[in-house]
């Protein structure tokens, strides 16, 4: 039997406990001095829950900003829930971690992205998908008809 080490899962796993223990942090503490944070999370998540208006102005994805105004912070296993200001109308958010695409705290340049993992499927569609471009872009460089050399004189370069 052969197994293999799954280091990218487990990178994600570790980047999402880091992400855990910061809001954790800033839910018993608050935010320490220019922090904030710049979440970007996917809002088609299956267990993503946010207002009908913010998901479909945002059918993918939305990055959301954690500063001055944010009330509820709830740090659980899975996610976390926290109400933000949009246009002076809270609405409460729940954002799973499995969700966050990306964490950025600005004040310090720290910042992670989470790769996306795609289907068997979707890396098919791609791979064809590209191979018609690529095709394409050959059709196209074929049709070009192939012009002369042109001769240019080196003596208007010299001093």
């Amino acid at each position: 039997m052969s197994r293999s080490i799954d280091y990218g899962n487990l990178m994600h796993e570790a980047m999402r406990g880091l992400i855990r223990r910061v809001l954790q942090d800033v839910s018993d503490k608050g935010l320490p001095g220019n922090h904030h944070f710049f979440i970007t999370f996917d809002t088609s998540h299956p267990d993503a829950e946010l207002a009908d208006w913010l998901s479909d102005r945002y059918p993918d994805e939305m990055t959301v900003v954690m500063q001055h105004w944010y009330d509820g912070l709830d740090v659980g296993e899975d996610g976390f829930a926290i109400t933000l200001n949009f246009g002076d109308a809270p609405e409460p958010l729940y954002i799973p971690y499995d969700a966050i695409r990306t964490f950025v705290d600005p004040s310090v340049e720290f910042g992670l992205r989470f790769e996306q993992q795609e289907t068997e499927e979707e890396d098919v569609a791609e791979d064809e998908a590209t191979l018609d471009q690529t095709n394409e872009a050959e059709l196209e460089v074929a049709e070009e008809p192939v012009k002369d050399a042109e001769i240019v004189s080196l003596d208007s370069f010299r001093k």
